[in-house]
């Protein structure tokens, strides 16, 4: 079928007008509400105190779903909320890395607050458009599209019963249809999730962005915790966001010039760095693959293990790079004027199974959350299976990462005889099993077979198997790699208590983007003391988070760095650059911040995220509980592969003589020793954030940083 004839197919249910508007210092000052269930369309106007308060992106997402719902909402009840959100610095294109975008919703997979950063070029042009968030509620009746035209300034709701599913051919159909000519397909954006959002928790959404040198478009993802799943369930098939092209300063921005030295001052050490630093440019995050395997921190076999010399050459990130089909010199970044360019695509790659076997196409990434994920974690060291998971997934619309680790826990299990042939109907799913982790995929997104089981998710898998007396209890919340409901990223914590508590302290389950702290940890023991962590711990989440109410990309702060970083008093935070964040902020919207108040942003809007989750239910000490893989050996293979390096550490930091004991006494000390290590961080940094020992934020503390909400101190005044 034509594009055309899909097209005549559509039936519109709504049209909306609104006035044009001018983006002043960042913002339009009014938000979007659609609801799907009533076809209500309706804008709200983004006031002072939501700028103050919760500045933008990730912010404005967590306010306005707040004011959405109520303690007891689901994810699948209509009230539940989508919300997308770029904040105030997105879409300036001098500085590299500013289209990043913040979506929020309840999560199927967590039942709490679950956040999501993306690039791809939806945000920035939803932005200019004219609106600062859009929050999609409700549910439509068939599948829907929803278009923010900004050549008419209409939105529109269509029935869309013809287009494809699967986002691969679904962004292609609407880039089409609704671009003017081959030119105007770069002002397209589309945001849409796979068939497998139809039958998993573990949706995603991906959003889209045109190449005009390859004259396709690509995807980039928003992935954790199932929002393509509430987007699906909401019958909506795509957003589509009609730009009508990018100008140097669409954000009227109130100093253009600062930000502009800034931007040229990161490209001149972009391009005199990156070659010897992380290559970003030519490897992307796959540049990570061997670094992680050289320190022991590459998830291997379910996070058992964190290397594998024997096999990592078969995934090396020069491996990727020769499959990569861009240079630095294309800076091919997924927003305009980003020259660290680290979206990396394989092009014409052929594919080997499922539904489009034979076909070539192309497939952004892998990034290294996904190589480690799908590849050594699960015992696979193939380059091409790795990015044959990478486009099915981004096609069907499933989180790689969890993908990842939900695939490799039930290797583990089958190769403990919790799962068998029999009950996986038929899928031998041993680890290295690279057919079976396939076919594994394709049952998810046809919601067929042992794929509906697995997705799930970890934590729903454990619950299932437990009830079917298929196996132990305890030992699969040992091994299972999830907390919170949220499956962990990829890296091997058991070696860096900070880590530990970067992941399972987070306020959406473990991901990578709050705190990554395992070098200043493990490697180069920066951080040695339980306060020493606690900072740390309190630092790098909220200057992380702050990237997030803004809309900037994390890895032009610290994935390079000035020449003189190491010379530094504190480099990890790389001052420079920081300092370069707060003068963009201030030359965007005009305010004067500095680097304190920079934090406490950011302080604000995660202590409000954690209070959110207590509404609900959650974001107490308990919820912050990590399973013992990610503190130290559950198996004896564990340990004994390590024995002497874990024999060493019962002798000098436990003072336990490992002589003429069993590896099972070993293990039982090391055990105690770990788990009260844990809870001895929980403490520190339960304090050094002003939360009680329960993981409540103390009165007190908000009053401080001026988040004594009425509606937040009536949530935690009970529990102080």
């Amino acid at each position: 079928m034509s594009v055309a004839e899909m097209k005549s197919k559509h039936k519109t249910i709504k049209v909306w007008n609104y006035k044009a508007g001018e983006i002043m210092r960042g913002y339009n000052n009014r938000t979007l509400h659609i609801d799907l269930t009533d076809n209500l369309i309706s804008e709200k106007p983004v006031t002072q105190l939501m700028k103050d308060k919760f500045v933008g992106g990730k912010g404005f997402g967590l306010k306005l779903l707040w004011d959405a719902t109520k303690p007891q909402t689901k994810w699948n009840d209509p009230e539940n909320e989508i919300v997308i959100s770029p904040g105030p610095c997105a879409g300036i294109t001098q500085y590299s890395g500013a289209g990043k975008s913040l979506v929020v919703s309840i999560s199927p997979q967590t039942d709490s607050i679950m956040d999501s950063n993306v690039g791809g070029y939806f945000g920035p042009y939803m932005k200019f458009n004219g609106f600062d968030a859009i929050e999609l509620q409700g549910k439509a009746k068939s599948d829907v599209i929803i278009i923010l035209d900004g050549r008419t300034h209409t939105v529109t709701i269509e029935e869309a019963p013809a287009e494809a599913i699967d986002s691969h051919i679904l962004a292609e159909q609407l880039t089409e249809m609704y671009a003017l000519d081959d030119k105007d397909k770069i002002n397209i954006a589309v945001v849409s999730a796979g068939k497998a959002a139809d039958h998993t928790l573990i949706g995603m959404l991906n959003f889209s962005f045109y190449d005009p040198r390859r004259k396709l478009c690509r995807l980039k993802q928003a992935g954790r915790g199932g929002i393509g799943t509430v987007f699906r369930d909401k019958k909506i098939k795509a957003l589509v966001a009609i730009g009508t092209g990018v100008k140097g300063n669409l954000n009227n921005v109130a100093d253009l010039k600062a930000i502009s030295e800034r931007g040229q001052r990161l490209i001149k050490e972009i391009k005199a760095g990156d070659e010897t630093q992380c290559e970003m440019r030519t490897k992307g995050t796959a540049h990570l693959m061997e670094i992680m395997n050289n320190y022991d921190l590459l998830p291997t076999k379910n996070f058992q293990f964190g290397r594998d010399d024997s096999q990592i050459a078969k995934i090396h990130s020069e491996v990727f790079k020769s499959k990569f089909t861009q240079t630095w010199k294309d800076l091919e970044g997924c927003w305009f004027g980003c020259a660290l360019s680290c979206a990396k695509a394989v092009d014409k790659f052929e594919l080997r199974t499922g539904p489009y076997k034979g076909e070539k196409v192309i497939v952004d990434g892998p990034e290294y959350e996904t190589a480690a994920g799908v590849g050594s974690n699960c015992g696979i060291f193939d380059a091409d299976h790795i990015i044959e998971v990478n486009f099915y997934c981004d096609t069907y619309g499933i989180c790689t990462i969890s993908f990842g680790t939900l695939t490799a826990f039930v290797m583990e299990c089958y190769e403990n005889g919790i799962l068998n042939k029999e009950r996986t109907g038929g899928l031998e799913l041993n680890f290295g099993n690279r057919d079976a982790a396939l076919e594994l995929l394709h049952q998810m997104a046809r919601g067929e077979g042992f794929g509906l089981i697995a997705g799930h998710g970890v934590r729903g898998m454990k619950k299932i198997f437990a009830e079917k007396g298929w196996g132990d209890i305890n030992f699969m919340n040992d091994i299972g790699m999830e907390n919170k409901g949220l499956e962990y990223s990829q890296y091997v914590s058991k070696e860096s208590l900070a880590q530990q508590g970067g992941y399972a302290m987070t306020n959406k389950g473990p991901q990578h983007d709050e705190a990554w702290l395992i070098f200043m940890d493990m490697v180069n023991n920066q951080i040695p003391t339980f306060e020493n962590k606690a900072e740390a711990l309190h630092y790098f989440p909220m200057f992380r988070t702050w990237f997030g109410l803004q809309g900037f990309c994390k890895l032009p702060w610290n994935d390079i760095e000035p020449e003189n970083n190491r010379q530094t008093a504190e480099p990890a935070k790389v001052p420079e650059h920081v300092e370069s964040y707060v003068i963009i902020y201030n030359a965007v919207t005009g305010n004067n911040i500095d680097k304190k108040e920079l934090i406490r942003q950011s302080e604000r809007v995660y202590n409000f995220q954690r209070v959110f989750n207590i509404r609900r239910g959650y974001g107490l000490r308990k919820h912050d509980a990590q399973p013992y893989r990610a503190c130290g050996p559950v198996t004896k293979e564990e340990y004994l592969s390590r024995e002497a390096f874990y024999d060493k550490q019962l002798k000098e930091l436990v003072n336990f003589d490992p002589a003429g004991k069993s590896t099972e006494e070993k293990m039982s000390v090391m055990r105690k020793y770990r788990e009260n290590r844990y809870e001895q961080l929980l403490d520190a940094v339960y304090k050094r954030r002003g939360w009680t020992s329960n993981g409540v934020p103390k009165i007190e503390h908000l009053k401080e940083i001026g988040m004594d909400l009425p509606e937040v101190i009536e949530v935690v005044k009970p529990l102080q």
